[in-house]
């Protein structure tokens, strides 16, 4: 009856400011006389709204309502129309309404669901506890995705199991296992020389046999181009790779061919003043054909290649059982296959009379290769020794065993279990979890096993153990957590791996309830290279870096991304931005804006930084100090403007969503279904701010895209890949001028990203709000609820005191309640 008063007693046009606080009175005055007791048209009762909604059904009809609202197809075209004003007024009050209720639905109570390891968790995990080097071995290959809660992979609640994941964790666990203690007796140390029939690819094979006979391993190209012709070489009749897992000694006579040469530089897309280097990534003959790329392939070593005659280079590598070593060229030229053309074409009067003309392939190969001067990497002879061990057992036997033999003994099985089980738990497992692991021993002994096989059974059972997957936190809401949770929950924060011995040392005896001791651990553990996990997982959350390389750039617009592994560039800046923050105590505000950034050479020349290195040294990052103030900060980070653009071009949108979502932590309500896409040419529109004026005419549209739109404009001037910009491209020619000025909802102007981030930082206290609770949620894995405000203000208050450096905020975040409790 109130509902009904206030419309009653208001004019028309006050309405729409009752309908934002009671949006029931607008249903009634619209829509109740189709959608109410005596008409149901499409089965809907709107007189029978419940607000707040209470369950995901009444969400749904929200939104639905919404939806219908905003597409003008409620009410229906011959019903009493409200306005432009009353329509917003009540779709702004229906989206908050539908928010709040999602929040509400998907609230744990301010507490961490019981989590399972993620894939990233689970690897370092089981790399720690069986002293395993997991750089060629991935045991989650066949995980399926983990569940995210936003952009984040370590929320408990949304992690969920299933069958299919089950048996993935017993084929890991047997896998891990076997390679783990899997060998009684030590290998014998063996060696293969390979000094011919250095057949490669078959666009390579034919001119190699004509031409060297086969007598030479060759490089010409990195290994991310378009037609792989030359970026991989492996050793022909070494396919299946070493007999055992351990390091191995890598002998390689190679000579660097051409480095100089007499050809157009861009034909190969490289610098011709950086010394060749040469790499080593793993091959595996059953993930694919060993001249192309395969899902896994870290590189191992490298080396520099010398000019002139051949010499000897040594590296030595770690290689898992069925592995072979194959070679690479980091810093080769962009395409092999268009070079051999090109030379040819180019450069027909440096060819007999006999051979111009013939610019075809394979011609073009034969004539370069028999009368030119190709820059490639030529490799005379490998040798390959191994495994070598520096002591046996080797670390991963003594990690699960000891130093001792894996001989069955009762007593021993029995220690030897509990010992794997409470490390691998993370807490002193209770005694009938050992009986039971003991129990399964002794049926597979019975069922015809050998003594280490039954052994190896009850290892593998404990990897499959529902307190190894997942994080026990014992207790109730508000309290505190144990001493092995706590260890578990700092560990997996800080390392993404399980509590070391020091840390579980401390949880034995309760002094990591301590205080000072908590703090003291973090320190340390942030101290250590193993920290780095955390500034990977952390980013990759927080500002969504796992999914660069989703949409990759066009190869034609931007071949430069591929030819100098730009990707990974991108990302080692942001990792190694935070990581200096986090060791200087540097102030958080420097996300916003800053006055340096960490590049290597190719990276600073797509920001236009000019020369920070010596060729040698190009591929290495260090610290530089910017000038162009437009590059400071994350903003001006092309892994940031690469992952919010689609590869081929940018939208404000895009942009603008994510730095409300990721640096503002105030995400804009979601589209209402069935929009429209923006259209790039609405009615003779040219330029992107056209467009979206146009689209900002619709007065719903407007209320979210006038919070949107000036933020994404200020970063228009950067290309999809980072490049800074003045005008636009249209069909590669030179098109509108960019306008990357804007004003924000709170009348504040800029002319510029300059600009922008000089209002952000100004107003950093919304920034720091988010960037604490970013950290938090991600420190908890779970997410941060309204219940949370005061305990996040008391961070805040005390980080605010100690100058918003990086460290203190993560040292603040572990001494809190809410990270200490339940």
């Amino acid at each position: 009856m109130k509902a009904i008063a206030i419309v009653l007693t208001c004019s028309l046009g006050g309405l729409h400011s009752a309908w934002a606080s009671e949006p029931r009175a607008f249903l009634k005055q619209y829509c109740t006389d189709c959608h109410g007791a005596e008409k149901k048209k499409g089965d809907r009762r709107l007189d029978q709204i419940v607000l707040p909604a209470s369950n995901e059904e009444d969400v749904l009809a929200l939104q639905d309502i919404v939806d219908q609202i905003n597409l003008g197809d409620m009410p229906p075209r011959k019903a009493l129309q409200p306005s432009a004003d009353e329509r917003i007024a009540v779709v702004t009050a229906l989206t908050r309404e539908v928010t709040e209720a999602r929040g509400r639905l998907r609230s744990t109570g301010g507490r961490t669901v019981l989590r399972r390891l993620n894939r990233r968790e689970y690897r370092n995990t089981v790399s720690d506890l069986l002293a395993l080097d997991m750089s060629g071995f991935d045991p989650t290959a066949k995980f399926p995705s983990d569940q995210l809660a936003g952009q984040f992979d370590n929320v408990g609640d949304v992690l969920q199991n299933s069958g299919y994941l089950l048996a993935q964790h017993v084929a890991a666990a047997d896998q891990l296992i076997e390679k783990a203690v899997g060998m009684n007796e030590r290998p014998a140390e063996q060696q293969w020389v390979f000094n011919g029939d250095f057949q490669q690819q078959e666009e390579l094979d034919v001119e190699h046999k004509r031409q060297y006979g086969f007598r030479y391993l060759c490089l010409y190209e990195v290994m991310d181009t378009e037609n792989h012709e030359g970026g991989y070489a492996a050793i022909h009749g070494f396919e299946k790779g070493v007999p055992y897992d351990g390091r191995y000694e890598i002998k390689v006579k190679a000579q660097a061919m051409h480095r100089r040469h007499p050809y157009d530089p861009d034909i190969f897309k490289r610098v011709t003043e950086e010394p060749f280097r040469l790499g080593i990534v793993p091959g595996d003959w059953t993930a694919g054909r060993l001249f192309h790329p395969q899902p896994l392939e870290p590189e191992l070593a490298e080396v520099f290649i010398n000019d002139g005659e051949p010499e000897w280079y040594t590296m030595e590598v770690w290689l898992d059982a069925g592995k072979t070593p194959r070679f690479i060229f980091p810093n080769g030229m962009a395409s092999c296959r268009h070079a051999f053309t090109r030379i040819v074409t180019r450069y027909q009067d440096m060819w007999p009379k006999k051979e111009r003309g013939n610019t075809i392939m394979p011609e073009a190969r034969r004539i370069v290769l028999q009368y030119g001067q190709m820059p490639h990497i030529r490799i005379h002879e490998v040798q390959v020794r191994g495994p070598l061990y520096e002591t046996w057992p080797p670390p991963s036997q003594r990690a699960v065993l000891g130093d001792r033999s894996i001989a069955f003994d009762p007593e021993r099985t029995r220690a030897v279990l509990q010992n794997f089980a409470d490390r691998a738990c993370r807490h002193p497992v209770k005694a009938e979890v050992v009986e039971r692991l003991m129990g399964l021993v002794e049926s597979r002994r019975h069922a015809g096993r050998t003594p280490e096989e039954a052994l190896k059974d009850g290892l593998k059972a404990v990897l499959c153990l529902p307190e190894f997957l997942y994080l026990v936190e014992p207790g109730q809401v508000g309290e505190k957590l144990p001493a092995h949770a706590l260890a578990a929950r700092l560990s997996y924060f800080l390392w993404a791996s399980l509590p070391d011995a020091e840390l579980r040392k401390l949880a034995d005896s309760d002094e990591l309830l301590e205080s000072d001791v908590l703090l003291s651990q973090t320190r340390r553990m942030l101290n250590s290279p193993k920290s780095d996990a955390f500034v990977e997982g952390f980013l990759d959350s927080w500002l969504n870096l796992r999914s660069l390389g989703d949409t990759p750039p066009d190869r034609a617009a931007y071949e430069r991304y591929y030819i100098q592994d730009l990707q990974a560039a991108m990302k080692r800046e942001t990792q190694l931005f935070m990581r200096h923050l986090l060791n200087e105590n540097g102030s958080v505000v420097q996300f916003l804006d800053s006055d340096h950034t960490f590049v290597n050479q190719p990276l600073a020349t797509l920001y236009g930084l000019g020369t920070v290195s010596t060729p040698a040294d190009a591929h290495k990052f260090r610290r530089v100090n910017l000038s162009d103030r437009r590059r400071g900060g994350l903003l001006g980070h092309a892994s940031v403007l690469t992952v919010t653009a689609n590869g081929v071009e940018t939208s404000p949108v895009t942009r603008g969503v994510w730095l409300l979502n990721n640096l503002l932590g105030t995400p804009p309500a979601p589209p209402p279904d069935n929009v429209p896409a923006i259209d790039p040419d609405v009615r003779g529109a040219t330029a992107i701010r056209e467009i979206l004026g146009k689209h900002r005419r619709d007065a719903a549209c407007n209320e979210c895209h006038q919070k949107i739109d000036p933020l994404g404009f200020a970063l228009e001037n950067f290309d999809p890949i980072g490049i800074w910009r003045t005008h636009y491209q249209v069909a590669r020619k030179q098109g509108p001028l960019i306008d990357s000025s804007g004003e924000l909802p709170s009348g504040e102007a800029f002319r510029d990203i300059i600009g922008l981030k000089e209002i952000l930082v100004a107003r950093k206290g919304r920034f720091v709000r988010t960037l604490t609770e970013k950290l938090l949620g991600y420190s908890c894995g779970r997410r941060v609820e309204a219940t949370d405000r005061s305990e996040v203000d008391q961070i805040l208050t005390e980080f605010e005191r100690r100058k918003l450096g990086m460290r203190d905020l993560v040292e603040l975040i572990v001494m809190s309640r809410a990270f200490r409790c339940k």
